[in-house]
Protein backbone atom coordinates (compact mmCIF):
# COMPACT_ATOMS: atom_id res chain seq x y z
CA UNK A 1 0.00 0.00 0.00
CA UNK A 2 1.53 3.17 -0.80
CA UNK A 3 2.57 5.84 2.15
CA UNK A 4 3.07 9.41 2.01
CA UNK A 5 5.67 11.50 3.78
CA UNK A 6 3.79 14.62 4.18
CA UNK A 7 6.97 16.34 5.83
CA UNK A 8 9.36 14.58 3.46
CA UNK A 9 7.57 15.14 0.42
CA UNK A 10 7.39 11.85 -0.74
CA UNK A 11 5.66 8.89 -1.88
CA UNK A 12 6.21 5.28 -1.56
CA UNK A 13 4.37 2.78 -4.38
CA UNK A 14 4.21 -1.04 -4.71
CA UNK A 15 5.12 -2.04 -7.88
CA UNK A 16 4.58 -5.97 -8.93
CA UNK A 17 5.62 -8.17 -11.87
CA UNK A 18 3.38 -10.62 -12.10
CA UNK A 19 3.91 -13.59 -14.80
CA UNK A 20 3.90 -17.38 -15.69
CA UNK A 21 6.66 -19.21 -14.60
CA UNK A 22 10.63 -17.78 -16.56
CA UNK A 23 8.34 -15.07 -18.26
CA UNK A 24 11.38 -12.99 -17.20
CA UNK A 25 10.30 -10.70 -14.24
CA UNK A 26 13.40 -11.17 -12.07
CA UNK A 27 15.76 -10.21 -15.58
CA UNK A 28 13.66 -7.33 -15.90
CA UNK A 29 14.12 -6.05 -12.47
CA UNK A 30 17.51 -7.04 -12.70
CA UNK A 31 18.04 -4.66 -16.26
CA UNK A 32 15.93 -1.90 -14.29
CA UNK A 33 18.96 -2.50 -11.20
CA UNK A 34 21.28 -1.64 -13.32
CA UNK A 35 20.04 1.12 -15.32
CA UNK A 36 18.91 3.20 -12.47
CA UNK A 37 21.90 5.12 -11.15
CA UNK A 38 23.60 3.27 -7.76
CA UNK A 39 22.37 7.10 -6.04
CA UNK A 40 18.56 6.02 -6.58
CA UNK A 41 18.58 2.13 -6.26
CA UNK A 42 18.63 0.59 -2.69
CA UNK A 43 19.73 -3.30 -2.73
CA UNK A 44 18.06 -5.97 -4.51
CA UNK A 45 17.31 -9.62 -3.03
CA UNK A 46 16.62 -12.60 -4.80
CA UNK A 47 16.54 -15.61 -3.47
CA UNK A 48 16.78 -18.63 -6.36
CA UNK A 49 15.00 -22.12 -6.78
CA UNK A 50 15.41 -25.27 -8.71
CA UNK A 51 12.12 -25.11 -10.64
CA UNK A 52 11.86 -21.04 -10.75
CA UNK A 53 14.58 -18.04 -10.50
CA UNK A 54 12.66 -16.42 -8.04
CA UNK A 55 11.13 -18.10 -4.62
CA UNK A 56 9.76 -14.77 -2.84
CA UNK A 57 10.22 -12.08 -4.38
CA UNK A 58 13.02 -9.56 -5.29
CA UNK A 59 12.92 -5.89 -3.91
CA UNK A 60 14.34 -2.97 -5.50
CA UNK A 61 13.77 0.64 -4.08
CA UNK A 62 14.18 2.99 -6.93
CA UNK A 63 13.98 7.06 -6.80
CA UNK A 64 12.10 8.69 -10.02
CA UNK A 65 11.59 11.77 -11.13
CA UNK A 66 9.32 14.61 -9.03
CA UNK A 67 5.68 14.59 -9.28
CA UNK A 68 5.09 18.32 -8.19
CA UNK A 69 6.59 18.77 -5.84
CA UNK A 70 6.67 15.30 -4.07
CA UNK A 71 9.27 12.74 -4.79
CA UNK A 72 8.11 9.03 -5.73
CA UNK A 73 10.43 6.01 -4.23
CA UNK A 74 9.40 3.23 -5.87
CA UNK A 75 9.26 -0.52 -4.42
CA UNK A 76 9.88 -3.12 -7.14
CA UNK A 77 8.67 -6.62 -6.40
CA UNK A 78 8.40 -9.69 -8.28
CA UNK A 79 6.53 -12.90 -7.80
CA UNK A 80 7.25 -16.67 -8.50
CA UNK A 81 5.59 -17.53 -11.04
CA UNK A 82 5.05 -21.27 -10.42
CA UNK A 83 2.03 -22.31 -9.75
CA UNK A 84 2.27 -24.18 -6.66
CA UNK A 85 3.86 -20.66 -5.31
CA UNK A 86 0.33 -18.96 -5.19
CA UNK A 87 0.17 -18.20 -1.23
CA UNK A 88 3.44 -16.03 -1.57
CA UNK A 89 2.33 -14.78 -4.93
CA UNK A 90 -0.59 -13.32 -2.71
CA UNK A 91 1.15 -11.97 0.27
CA UNK A 92 3.75 -10.29 -2.04
CA UNK A 93 0.40 -8.87 -4.01
CA UNK A 94 -1.07 -7.56 -0.99
CA UNK A 95 -0.87 -3.50 -0.73
CA UNK A 96 0.37 -3.52 -4.96
CA UNK A 97 -0.25 0.01 -6.29
CA UNK A 98 0.13 -1.26 -9.91
CA UNK A 99 1.01 -4.36 -11.60
CA UNK A 100 3.28 -5.17 -14.61
CA UNK A 101 2.18 -7.92 -16.24
CA UNK A 102 5.13 -10.49 -18.10
CA UNK A 103 4.12 -12.64 -21.02
CA UNK A 104 5.99 -14.47 -22.14
CA UNK A 105 5.95 -14.03 -26.04
CA UNK A 106 6.58 -17.43 -27.48
CA UNK A 107 3.57 -19.36 -28.91
CA UNK A 108 4.18 -22.70 -26.80
CA UNK A 109 3.77 -20.12 -23.47
CA UNK A 110 0.33 -19.28 -24.23
CA UNK A 111 -1.35 -21.42 -21.81
CA UNK A 112 1.30 -20.36 -19.06
CA UNK A 113 0.55 -16.96 -19.87
CA UNK A 114 -3.87 -17.13 -19.87
CA UNK A 115 -3.23 -19.32 -16.12
CA UNK A 116 -1.32 -16.59 -14.82
CA UNK A 117 -3.26 -13.60 -15.77
CA UNK A 118 -6.72 -15.19 -14.77
CA UNK A 119 -4.99 -15.97 -11.17
CA UNK A 120 -3.71 -12.25 -11.29
CA UNK A 121 -7.21 -11.21 -11.18
CA UNK A 122 -8.16 -14.03 -8.99
CA UNK A 123 -6.07 -12.58 -6.13
CA UNK A 124 -7.24 -9.36 -6.50
CA UNK A 125 -10.50 -9.64 -6.29
CA UNK A 126 -9.61 -11.61 -2.57
CA UNK A 127 -8.36 -8.14 -1.77
CA UNK A 128 -11.06 -6.44 -2.88
CA UNK A 129 -9.34 -4.55 -6.13
CA UNK A 130 -11.11 -5.26 -9.88
CA UNK A 131 -8.32 -5.40 -12.03
CA UNK A 132 -10.27 -3.34 -14.73
CA UNK A 133 -9.67 -0.38 -12.35
CA UNK A 134 -6.48 -1.34 -11.22
CA UNK A 135 -3.24 0.36 -12.81
CA UNK A 136 -1.70 -2.45 -15.63
CA UNK A 137 0.61 -2.60 -18.36
CA UNK A 138 1.85 -5.30 -20.19
CA UNK A 139 4.98 -6.23 -21.06
CA UNK A 140 5.14 -8.62 -24.03
CA UNK A 141 8.49 -10.04 -23.50
CA UNK A 142 11.23 -12.37 -25.20
CA UNK A 143 10.71 -10.32 -28.73
CA UNK A 144 14.56 -11.05 -29.19
CA UNK A 145 13.46 -15.18 -29.84
CA UNK A 146 11.87 -17.16 -32.71
CA UNK A 147 9.01 -18.47 -32.44
CA UNK A 148 7.03 -15.55 -30.88
CA UNK A 149 3.70 -14.47 -31.35
CA UNK A 150 2.56 -11.43 -32.56
CA UNK A 151 1.97 -8.52 -30.29
CA UNK A 152 -1.69 -8.43 -32.33
CA UNK A 153 -2.36 -12.15 -31.54
CA UNK A 154 -0.94 -11.30 -27.76
CA UNK A 155 -2.96 -8.51 -27.39
CA UNK A 156 -6.14 -10.18 -28.48
CA UNK A 157 -5.59 -12.97 -26.02
CA UNK A 158 -4.03 -11.23 -22.84
CA UNK A 159 -5.41 -7.17 -23.64
CA UNK A 160 -8.62 -7.25 -24.49
CA UNK A 161 -9.35 -4.17 -21.87
CA UNK A 162 -6.40 -2.43 -23.75
CA UNK A 163 -4.08 -1.28 -21.30
CA UNK A 164 -0.63 0.34 -22.05
CA UNK A 165 1.83 -2.89 -23.63
CA UNK A 166 5.17 -2.74 -24.65
CA UNK A 167 7.55 -4.98 -26.31
CA UNK A 168 10.33 -6.19 -24.41
CA UNK A 169 13.56 -7.97 -24.96
CA UNK A 170 14.64 -8.25 -21.27
CA UNK A 171 18.09 -9.66 -21.68
CA UNK A 172 19.15 -6.69 -23.25
CA UNK A 173 16.33 -4.37 -21.73
CA UNK A 174 14.30 -2.78 -24.61
CA UNK A 175 11.32 -1.91 -23.79
CA UNK A 176 11.70 -2.10 -20.15
CA UNK A 177 12.78 1.27 -18.75
CA UNK A 178 9.72 2.10 -21.05
CA UNK A 179 7.34 0.26 -19.08
CA UNK A 180 8.30 0.97 -15.83
CA UNK A 181 8.10 4.62 -16.18
CA UNK A 182 4.54 4.14 -17.85
CA UNK A 183 3.07 2.03 -14.62
CA UNK A 184 4.39 4.38 -12.49
CA UNK A 185 2.74 7.38 -14.22
CA UNK A 186 -0.39 5.08 -13.99
CA UNK A 187 0.15 4.59 -10.54
CA UNK A 188 0.67 8.55 -9.71
CA UNK A 189 -2.50 9.06 -11.57
CA UNK A 190 -4.65 6.57 -9.48
CA UNK A 191 -3.30 8.22 -6.54
CA UNK A 192 -3.82 11.46 -7.22
CA UNK A 193 -7.60 10.49 -8.01
CA UNK A 194 -7.88 8.19 -4.61
CA UNK A 195 -6.67 12.02 -2.99
CA UNK A 196 -3.86 9.86 -1.62
CA UNK A 197 -0.77 12.05 -3.42
CA UNK A 198 -0.91 15.63 -1.75
CA UNK A 199 -1.55 18.18 -4.58
CA UNK A 200 1.67 20.82 -5.49
CA UNK A 201 2.02 23.68 -2.86
CA UNK A 202 0.20 26.45 -4.55
CA UNK A 203 2.96 29.64 -5.71
CA UNK A 204 3.15 32.25 -3.72
CA UNK A 205 1.48 35.46 -5.02
CA UNK A 206 3.63 38.01 -6.26
CA UNK A 207 4.72 40.83 -4.15
CA UNK A 208 1.31 43.15 -4.19
CA UNK A 209 -1.03 41.45 -5.38
CA UNK A 210 -3.89 40.85 -4.13
CA UNK A 211 -4.69 37.52 -2.48
CA UNK A 212 -7.04 35.14 -4.36
CA UNK A 213 -9.28 32.06 -3.27
CA UNK A 214 -10.44 31.21 -0.07
CA UNK A 215 -7.54 33.44 1.37
CA UNK A 216 -8.94 36.82 0.20
CA UNK A 217 -12.04 35.66 1.38
CA UNK A 218 -10.69 35.10 4.60
CA UNK A 219 -8.98 38.54 4.28
CA UNK A 220 -12.26 40.39 3.12
CA UNK A 221 -14.14 38.97 6.20
CA UNK A 222 -11.26 40.23 8.85
CA UNK A 223 -11.66 43.52 6.88
CA UNK A 224 -15.15 44.20 7.25
CA UNK A 225 -15.43 41.96 10.68
CA UNK A 226 -16.16 44.56 13.62
CA UNK A 227 -12.82 44.51 16.38
CA UNK A 228 -14.02 43.56 19.52
CA UNK A 229 -13.71 46.70 22.31
CA UNK A 230 -10.35 47.30 23.26
CA UNK A 231 -9.26 46.59 26.61
CA UNK A 232 -7.03 48.96 28.92
CA UNK A 233 -3.65 46.64 29.27
CA UNK A 234 -2.14 46.54 32.45
CA UNK A 235 0.89 48.98 33.15
CA UNK A 236 3.53 46.37 32.42
CA UNK A 237 6.36 48.50 30.93
CA UNK A 238 6.60 44.73 28.51
CA UNK A 239 6.48 46.07 24.91
CA UNK A 240 5.87 42.55 24.05
CA UNK A 241 2.63 42.20 26.44
CA UNK A 242 1.26 45.21 24.98
CA UNK A 243 1.73 43.84 21.49
CA UNK A 244 0.31 40.28 22.54
CA UNK A 245 -2.66 42.20 23.62
CA UNK A 246 -3.60 43.94 19.91
CA UNK A 247 -5.47 41.36 17.95
CA UNK A 248 -3.93 40.49 14.54
CA UNK A 249 -5.48 39.56 11.56
CA UNK A 250 -3.91 36.59 9.75
CA UNK A 251 -4.55 35.08 6.22
CA UNK A 252 -3.45 32.33 6.63
CA UNK A 253 -4.93 28.81 6.42
CA UNK A 254 -2.96 27.09 9.42
CA UNK A 255 -4.21 26.18 12.48
CA UNK A 256 -3.61 29.84 15.71
CA UNK A 257 -0.18 28.49 16.95
CA UNK A 258 -0.44 27.87 20.77
CA UNK A 259 -0.55 31.72 22.53
CA UNK A 260 3.08 32.50 24.62
CA UNK A 261 2.27 34.56 28.07
CA UNK A 262 4.37 37.88 27.99
CA UNK A 263 4.91 36.91 32.06
CA UNK A 264 6.86 32.98 29.90
CA UNK A 265 9.80 34.77 28.50
CA UNK A 266 12.84 36.11 30.29
CA UNK A 267 12.25 39.26 32.95
CA UNK A 268 14.59 41.01 35.08
CA UNK A 269 14.26 40.70 38.57
CA UNK A 270 13.92 44.10 39.97
CA UNK A 271 15.63 43.15 43.31
CA UNK A 272 18.38 41.00 42.25
CA UNK A 273 18.99 42.37 38.51
CA UNK A 274 19.78 38.40 37.82
CA UNK A 275 17.89 37.22 34.34
CA UNK A 276 15.41 34.62 35.33
CA UNK A 277 15.07 31.40 32.69
CA UNK A 278 12.11 31.67 30.45
CA UNK A 279 10.40 28.50 29.43
CA UNK A 280 12.51 27.46 25.90
CA UNK A 281 16.06 28.43 27.63
CA UNK A 282 14.71 26.23 31.23
CA UNK A 283 14.40 22.94 28.61
CA UNK A 284 17.47 23.84 26.89
CA UNK A 285 20.26 21.38 26.89
CA UNK A 286 23.65 23.08 27.90
CA UNK A 287 24.80 23.27 23.76
CA UNK A 288 22.17 25.12 22.91
CA UNK A 289 21.48 27.29 25.78
CA UNK A 290 22.25 30.13 24.64
CA UNK A 291 20.57 29.75 21.74
CA UNK A 292 17.04 29.49 23.52
CA UNK A 293 18.66 32.56 25.43
CA UNK A 294 18.88 34.35 22.10
CA UNK A 295 15.69 33.61 20.96
CA UNK A 296 13.83 34.66 24.23
CA UNK A 297 15.79 37.98 23.97
CA UNK A 298 14.40 38.47 20.39
CA UNK A 299 11.27 37.92 21.29
CA UNK A 300 10.62 40.11 24.08
CA UNK A 301 12.27 42.68 22.09
CA UNK A 302 9.94 42.39 19.77
CA UNK A 303 12.44 41.28 17.04
CA UNK A 304 10.16 38.80 15.69
CA UNK A 305 12.32 37.83 12.30
CA UNK A 306 15.28 36.91 14.84
CA UNK A 307 13.39 34.88 17.15
CA UNK A 308 12.27 32.76 14.03
CA UNK A 309 15.93 32.35 12.74
CA UNK A 310 17.37 32.06 16.11
CA UNK A 311 14.46 29.15 17.15
CA UNK A 312 14.73 27.22 13.01
CA UNK A 313 19.04 27.05 14.03
CA UNK A 314 18.36 25.62 17.56
CA UNK A 315 15.78 23.30 15.76
CA UNK A 316 18.01 22.23 13.47
CA UNK A 317 20.65 21.43 15.64
CA UNK A 318 18.54 19.74 18.73
CA UNK A 319 17.34 17.59 15.99
CA UNK A 320 20.75 16.36 14.56
CA UNK A 321 21.16 14.95 18.49
CA UNK A 322 19.13 12.07 16.97
CA UNK A 323 21.69 10.96 15.05
CA UNK A 324 22.77 11.26 11.06
CA UNK A 325 19.98 11.43 8.50
CA UNK A 326 17.07 13.26 6.98
CA UNK A 327 14.91 15.67 9.02
CA UNK A 328 12.03 13.33 8.69
CA UNK A 329 13.97 10.47 9.80
CA UNK A 330 15.23 12.78 12.65
CA UNK A 331 11.66 13.67 13.71
CA UNK A 332 10.13 10.46 13.01
CA UNK A 333 12.84 8.73 15.94
CA UNK A 334 12.15 11.80 18.13
CA UNK A 335 8.19 11.62 17.74
CA UNK A 336 8.34 15.53 17.36
CA UNK A 337 5.20 16.91 14.98
CA UNK A 338 6.18 17.01 11.19
CA UNK A 339 3.65 19.11 10.22
CA UNK A 340 4.78 22.05 13.24
CA UNK A 341 8.47 21.71 11.38
CA UNK A 342 7.29 22.28 7.83
CA UNK A 343 5.37 25.37 9.04
CA UNK A 344 8.54 26.77 10.82
CA UNK A 345 10.29 26.16 7.73
CA UNK A 346 7.82 28.00 6.14
CA UNK A 347 7.78 31.09 8.43
CA UNK A 348 11.95 31.41 7.42
CA UNK A 349 10.62 32.63 3.91
CA UNK A 350 8.11 35.12 4.66
CA UNK A 351 9.43 39.05 4.19
CA UNK A 352 6.94 40.15 7.61
CA UNK A 353 6.56 37.71 10.57
CA UNK A 354 4.43 38.62 13.76
CA UNK A 355 4.48 37.94 16.88
CA UNK A 356 2.55 34.94 16.71
CA UNK A 357 4.98 33.53 14.44
CA UNK A 358 7.56 34.07 16.76
CA UNK A 359 5.28 32.59 19.84
CA UNK A 360 4.59 29.38 17.55
CA UNK A 361 8.66 29.06 16.99
CA UNK A 362 9.65 28.82 20.47
CA UNK A 363 6.78 26.58 20.85
CA UNK A 364 8.47 24.68 18.19
CA UNK A 365 11.45 24.39 19.69
CA UNK A 366 10.22 23.56 23.47
CA UNK A 367 8.39 20.51 21.97
CA UNK A 368 11.96 19.87 20.37
CA UNK A 369 13.65 20.40 23.67
CA UNK A 370 10.58 18.54 25.84
CA UNK A 371 11.25 15.28 23.02
CA UNK A 372 15.07 15.22 23.60
CA UNK A 373 14.90 15.72 27.26
CA UNK A 374 12.17 12.08 26.96
CA UNK A 375 14.93 10.27 25.35
CA UNK A 376 17.62 11.50 27.45
CA UNK A 377 19.65 13.31 24.62
CA UNK A 378 21.99 14.75 24.45
CA UNK A 379 23.90 12.34 26.55
CA UNK A 380 27.21 13.52 28.84
CA UNK A 381 30.38 12.61 28.46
Amino acid sequence: MSSVNLMAREVAAKIVFYGPGLSGKTTTLRKVYETVRPAHRGEMMSIATEGDRTLFFDFLPVKVERVGDCSVRLALYTVPGQVFYNATRKLVLQGADGVVFVADSQAEAMDANRESLANLEENLLENGIRLDRFPLVMQWNKRDLDNVLSVEELRRELNPRGVPDFESAATSGRGVMDTLKTITRLVIKDLRAKRIVPPPRPAPPAPGSAPAGLEAQLAQHLHHRQPPAATPAASTGSTAAAISATPVPRTLTAPAPPRVEPAAVPVVSANTGSKVLGPTSALAPGDLFDHARAAEAAFIAGDYTTCVTACTDAVRRAMAFAGEGSLAQQAFLLHVDGSDLLRLQGLSTLPQLRVDDAAFALYVLMQVFVRLNAVGLPTAG
